[in-house]
């Protein structure tokens, strides 16, 4: 994986030592908590219920066995000794003392990790594909280019106060595990007609109060014009997003009223006066994707005797195979996915003594590597298949085998009410009412792929609007009630799902989620995935379905 250079460590360095002195002026009252706002969101510490809350980057979801025994530290040290995987890929910790924090940083940046830009008006954590370096359906290694981005836009004098946060997403394979759709700004490398390799670049994507998925502004860009061309994208967009009204502040609005066309129009307009200077050179991209190296594959079988035995005697060994592992480029190896979502357990939560675990397991078993994914869930991309029994067991013993990827407890949930003082209803614990009701694993498997996505606001931090059911928290009268919708993806056939009826109370959703997996049980046909029965039937059943049962 990507090792820092004397210049990064120096940044972090630099970074964490001035953020020591503006906390000790907001501890001995020389800044207001208004003055201080902007200065602890830019090191992501936000100010939530209870305490504060650090949001601490991992770039493009990628991590060493010591970044996590150093997350693990943390946790263990200076919060309550666990923490909530996000979305963004990064890990959260809600209960830190503000006296803490610039040790807390300290710390992170020993072990080659920050919290900078997690927050603010700024170009966030930007995501790649967990599986990249990996899979056998990639073009390249997303990481790469990911890391590029950092770089680039890491401080970017220009682009540090943008009109909104703004949030990039690159993949590089077939299959889609980035939502590249729903970002600010989505690359996806592919080939041309020619065979050429090159991005097709999507702006104006994302969720919250107004969804819209990304438009493809150009379909083909020359790898190495990616520079140039993101900052004509971020020009355009600074020149002219609202900053005087925080819901139409996204480039997605932007997008939307100026007409994916004609705001394509104005990037190209800007990008033809751009100096190939503003590129980084290919030769810098190779000096990045050397400072990632490459494991040390052993040539070996693509049968292992061991993995099929463990496979043909012990059925919970089985199901987890089919469920949690995925095909590797390298003949003898494996991707081994880690859930972090045992049913009636928090969503997207490890705790120290578990992080630990996993770093152990990484550095055994996966060249020393973990990936964190959009799921809420960790993967250890490079495992030898004779190696798979011996993983999984220890996952059994700390509570993490659960073989659910994909399924229908496998929810994502924003931290909600619990934490969130931007939320207006719970989210944890309607995620667990959802997967004690589906725990049985026998029939989460005969359900097959569902996703639900539970959104604790309009903020959409849990992906409600790309659920194939979506769970969005609202207030009525000061009670908190639930909105669904069906029928999102966030995967190559992204669509955005669409609201069913009236909002529920708390304790009709898990019902209204009974009711639907019943209706999809009785009017699918053979093969079918319920996004497919859905699109064939329309929502109208599902809507009988759950109200009939709501009254």
């Amino acid at each position: 994986m990507y090792r820092y250079d004397a210049i990064d460590k120096e940044m972090l360095a630099d970074r964490t030592r001035e953020f020591r002195e503006q906390v000790q002026r907001r501890l001995a009252g020389e800044l207001t908590e208004a003055q201080f706002l902007r200065l602890r969101l830019m090191n992501g510490l936000y100010l939530q219920l209870h305490a504060y809350m650090l949001r601490i980057a991992i770039p493009y979801g990628t991590l060493s066995s010591a970044k996590l025994r150093r997350l693990a530290h943390v946790a263990r040290t200076y919060d309550k000794g666990y923490g909530p995987f996000t979305t963004r890929t990064n890990l959260q910790l809600h209960w830190i003392k503000l006296k803490d924090a610039p040790d807390i940083l300290d710390q992170l940046a020993e072990a080659e990790l920050h919290a900078i830009q997690t927050s603010g008006n700024c170009i966030r954590n930007v995501t790649a594909d967990p599986y990249a370096g990996a899979t056998a359906d990639e073009l390249d290694d997303s990481r790469v280019w990911a890391e590029a981005i950092r770089q680039w836009s890491t401080v970017h004098p220009e682009f540090s106060w943008l009109p909104r946060k703004f949030k990039i997403a690159v993949t590089a394979s077939q299959t889609d595990r980035t939502a590249v759709r729903s970002y600010d700004i989505g690359l996806r490398l592919h080939r041309n007609a020619e065979g050429e390799t090159g991005f097709e670049v999507m702006v104006g994507g994302g969720q919250g109060r107004t969804p819209y998925l990304a438009a493809t502004i150009r379909p083909f860009l020359p790898p190495e014009r990616l520079f140039s061309y993101l900052e004509a994208i971020m020009r355009v967009y600074n020149r002219h997003g609202r900053r005087d009204n925080i819901w139409k502040a996204r480039i997605k609005i932007l997008v939307a009223q100026l007409g994916a066309e004609e705001f394509a129009r104005q990037v190209e307009e800007e990008w033809a006066a751009s100096p190939w200077e503003a590129d980084i050179p290919l030769a810098e991209i190779e000096r990045i994707r050397g400072r990632f190296g490459v494991p040390a594959f052993e040539t070996l079988p693509a049968r292992s005797e061991a993995f099929e035995a463990a496979r043909a005697s012990d059925r919970g060994f089985a199901r987890f195979v089919r469920h949690n592992t995925h095909a590797h480029k390298m003949a003898g190896y494996g991707i081994v996915d880690i859930s972090l979502k045992a049913p009636g357990e928090t969503p997207g939560d490890c705790s120290s003594d578990q992080m630990d675990a996993i770093a152990d397991l990484a550095e055994r078993y996966s060249f020393d590597e973990i990936r964190v994914n959009y799921q809420q869930n960790l993967v250890l991309p490079h495992v030898k298949l004779d190696d798979v029994p011996a993983v999984f067991a220890r996952l059994q013993e700390i509570g993490l085998a659960t073989a659910n990827i994909d399924l229908i407890t496998d929810i994502i949930a924003c931290p909600g009410l619990d934490y969130c003082s931007l939320a207006n209803a719970r989210a944890i614990p309607v995620a667990q009412a959802i997967a004690r009701r589906f725990a049985d694993m026998d029939r989460a498997e005969e359900i097959g792929e569902f996703k639900i996505k539970i959104s604790g606001c309009i903020n959409a931090c849990g992906h409600h609007h790309l659920g194939h059911i979506g769970i969005l928290g609202v207030d009525k009268k000061g009670e908190e009630y639930y909105q669904l919708s069906l029928g999102g993806s966030g995967a190559e056939d992204a669509t955005l799902a669409r609201i069913l009826g009236p909002a529920l109370s708390t304790e009709q959703v898990p019902g209204a989620v009974e009711s639907i997996v019943e209706t999809y049980l009785k009017d699918r046909e053979p093969g079918e995935r319920f996004l497919d029965t859905l699109r064939r039937i329309g929502p109208e059943p599902f809507k009988e379905a759950v109200y009939a049962e709501a009254h």
